[in-house]
C-alpha cells in the first residue's frame, strides 16, 4: 500500500508547533505545564478547519509564528497578568 507523505502546509504545522514546544523548555521549570497547555489549547482550537482551507491555515501559521516571538522572549515568564 503507498502511504503519502504530508504535504507543505502540515509540515510547517508540525514545525511550528515544535519550536513552540522547545521555546516552552526555556522558561521556569515550574511554569512549563500552564505554557505547554496554552500551546496546546491554542493549536487544538484551530483543529475545525479542512486541509484545503489553505489560506486560513497559512494565516494561522504567520498569527502562531508571531506568538512564537512573543512565547519564546525571554522576559515573558507567565501567562497571567501582574
Amino acid at each position: 500500500m503507498f502511504k503519502r507523505g504530508r504535504s507543505g502546509l502540515q509540515k510547517e504545522v508540525i514545525s511550528l508547533y515544535r519550536s513552540c514546544l522547545r521555546a516552552v523548555k526555556t522558561k521556569p521549570a515550574k511554569v512549563q505545564p500552564q505554557f505547554r497547555e496554552f500551546v496546546k489549547v491554542e493549536f487544538e482550537k484551530n483543529l475545525v478547519y479542512q486541509k484545503n482551507d489553505v489560506a486560513t491555515i497559512e494565516y494561522l501559521i504567520r498569527q502562531g509564528k508571531k506568538k512564537l516571538g512573543v512565547l519564546a522572549s525571554k522576559s515573558v515568564i507567565s501567562l497571567t497578568q501582574k
